[in-house]
């Protein structure tokens, strides 16, 4: 067994007066002016990218390479009076660990390390807010020295170190109440045995009946939905599809800080696609020193591993590595990248995506624009391999309606939005007060979404496109749709665990868009064919109500059924309306045999919800490409407008919340600044 190795040798000397930010960043230009390690025109020119950006002097200097790494850690280390340990001299203290918390350790960039003789310190890459930090520590850790580390070896060590805590957190940081992992799936084909023999014995006894109720129930449903599409189809047609959205305005010129974005792609068994995102990620148009992208791997996903390994990933890109745990989905794997991301906004991609290269800045905009209470911005999804074949087109119609129509039209009604997995933004805070994602739904877009408004947020939608490929192929677009209806089924199930609490959290009108979303969905999926039966009596077929149903009532129910078609096609032509989709309107013909397999992606997911409720049905990408969405582009430099002397509003606070986890559920303090 080798030898431990010997602990760190620090003279213990008493933390020094930590001086204001500004001081600091006076200072440390100062010093590295007066050494001749800067110019003085690219120490302006840093100063006032500082102003503009929500980071550090050090941090710009560093992401610029103004100053060369060494210079600019001894002028670092003579400002605060202190050293640079190495990343093989941590030795992490466990104790003071748990008095502040991995997560918040992660958080905050501290980790508490001793030397040879017992010395607690605080390594951070943070010198410059360890003012601000001290405050959010425990009191008896408040007025431990200083030493400097690198970020990414605190990082690593406390991954290390406290796998075990941060794995179970990130498991389980939405409350039990609020989400789906005490899901009972006991005995699941004697619960299936038991409910197709009580149906049986329904038909058995009263089938004229039991039919009859079971087509009043797809009714209902059918009318609401047609409802639904008409309102949503009249509010989007007062909009020009074409109208271009306001003039782009540089990142430099916009009035705020420049908040650091973590983006956090979750990635699995990508053998294709990974070397692809990073091309497309690297088009963003963003200064990257306020940028982290954060690339999601499972630990054991050597596939996806081996093909990042082949790739060079630039400075502002990082992998994750997500250890083993009790399942194995996206939300947990997000849950866990979360406390390493290092932004106040947290967005997330999928593997597969082709964001607009001004997404950040306009993302970063609106954040700025609108109130405190909006907590998520939607961005809209499109696909780029639309005309690969039949379904990709009815794919690219069905999210052009949905994103284009539906969404929007969901927003004026003043109903919750239900999210898209991709081209997400969240307000750090916020997502952390939620708990994250429910790391045991498989629908847990939708599920954030309800929480969102639950708790009093806002949810808007954000003028920026992202595309991505069309999953256009029968069986794995069957095994798509099957996960995400047994998300919608197990989403229904929780929120509804209290329907008077959640009443009482949404109001009327979202709660009602809420069991039209949600059970709508599910049970116009699943009692399809009870309608489609009745396209049989007209040719003189058989059917269970065939000898109550009279000739006018007949015509009535297909004159339904020829409503509810001509609204779809309808809302869909309004959806692919604009120049780029216009190529699709003689496809929306074709949706009435497109929809049906929903029906059999409906019956899959609702036995899978029985059978294997937390299984996450993957789907496959990289089949179908589109070269100018992966074309490198080379970044627009960012330039500084001359400065103003009014102060600079910031986005929001700086992300220093006191604890991890919620303890209760507060609303969104909608006066907060």
């Amino acid at each position: 067994m080798a030898p431990p190795r010997p602990a760190l040798r620090l003279v213990p000397t008493p933390p020094p007066a930590v001086p204001s930010r500004a001081q600091v960043h006076r200072s440390l230009g100062a010093l590295l002016l007066e050494r001749g390690e800067i110019s003085a025109q690219d120490l302006f020119h840093a100063r006032a990218l500082q102003r503009r950006q929500d980071v550090s002097l050090a941090t710009i200097l560093r992401a610029r390479r103004m100053v060369s790494p060494s210079a600019l850690q001894a002028a670092r280390e003579d400002i605060h009076a202190t050293t640079t340990v190495h990343a093989k001299d941590l030795h992490p203290c466990p104790e003071s660990i748990a008095l502040i918390g991995p997560a918040q350790c992660l958080k905050l960039g501290v980790l508490p390390v001793r030397d040879i003789d017992h010395t607690l310190w605080l390594a951070t890459d943070r010198a410059e807010a360890m003012e601000r930090t001290r405050r959010h520590l425990p009191k008896a850790l408040e007025n431990t020295p200083m030493v400097l580390a690198d970020e990414d070896a605190l990082q690593h060590v406390l991954a290390v170190q406290e796998v075990a805590a941060l794995t179970h957190q990130a498991e389980t940081r939405v409350r039990a109440e609020e989400s789906c992992r005490i899901w009972q799936a006991r005995y699941p084909l004697l619960k299936l045995f038991v409910g197709v023999a009580l149906l049986a014995a329904l038909f058995y006894a009263a089938p004229k009946l039991t039919f009859g109720s079971l087509v009043a129930i797809a009714l209902v449903t059918l009318l609401a939905n047609i409802a639904l599409k008409v309102a949503a189809g009249v509010l989007a047609l007062r909009q020009d599809p074409d109208a271009r959205p306001r003039d782009p305005v540089p990142a430099h010129d916009l009035p705020l800080q420049l908040p650091v974005i973590s983006v956090l792609v979750p990635l699995f068994e990508e053998s294709e696609i990974a070397t692809r995102l990073v091309r497309r990620l690297e088009r963003l148009e963003y200064p990257r020193e306020c940028l982290d992208i954060c690339l999601i791997v499972e630990e054991d996903d050597a596939c996806t591993r081996a093909t990042l390994t082949k790739t060079t990933l630039p400075d502002w890109m990082r992998v994750i590595q997500v250890p083993p745990g009790s399942v194995k989905t996206k939300p947990r794997a997000l849950n866990y990248a979360m406390d390493f991301a290092r932004g106040t906004i947290i967005g997330v991609f999928d593997a597969e995506d082709a964001p607009a290269p001004r997404a950040m800045i306009t993302v970063a905009r609106a954040f700025h624009e609108r109130g405190p209470e909006v907590a998520c911005l939607q961005g809209r999804l499109d696909f780029y391999n639309s005309r690969s074949n039949w379904m990709s087109r009815c794919f690219t119609i069905e999210y052009a309606t949905w994103f284009g129509v539906i969404l929007p039209g969901l927003a004026k009604l003043g109903c919750a939005i239900p999210l898209g997995g991709t081209t997400l933004f969240f307000r750090r805070a916020a997502l952390e007060q939620l708990g994250g994602w429910d790391a045991h739904n498989v629908t847990e877009d939708a599920d954030l979404g309800m929480r969102l408004a639950r708790y009093g947020f806002r949810t808007d939608l954000v003028d920026t496109v992202t595309e991505e490929e069309a999953n256009c192929r029968p069986w794995p677009w069957v095994k798509q749709r099957s996960r995400w209806i047994k998300g919608y089924a197990a989403t229904y199930a929780v929120h509804m665990r209290k329907p008077r609490q959640l009443w009482h959290d949404l109001g009327p009108r979202k709660f009602w868009g809420f069991q039209l979303l949600f059970l709508g969905s599910l049970i116009q999926s699943a009692l399809s064919p009870v309608l489609w039966s009745f396209w049989l009596m007209p040719f003189g077929l058989w059917h269970p109500l065939g000898s109550v149903i009279s000739t006018p009532v007949l015509y009535l129910l297909e004159g339904v059924f020829f409503l509810s078609c001509l609204a779809t096609i309808g809302v869909s032509l309004i959806g692919v309306r604009s120049r780029k989709h216009r190529h699709l309107r003689v496809w929306v013909l074709s949706l009435p045999a497109y929809f049906p397999l929903a029906t059999a992606a409906a019956y899959k997911g609702l036995w899978e919800l029985i059978k294997k409720p937390f299984y996450w049905d993957k789907t496959d990408h990289g089949l179908f490409e589109d070269d100018a969405a992966i074309q490198p582009v080379k970044p627009a430099k960012f330039q500084i407008s001359p400065l103003k002397s009014a102060p600079i509003p910031r986005l929001s606070p700086h992300p220093h919340p006191a604890s991890d986890a919620p303890q209760t559920r507060p609303r969104c303090d909608r006066e907060a600044p």
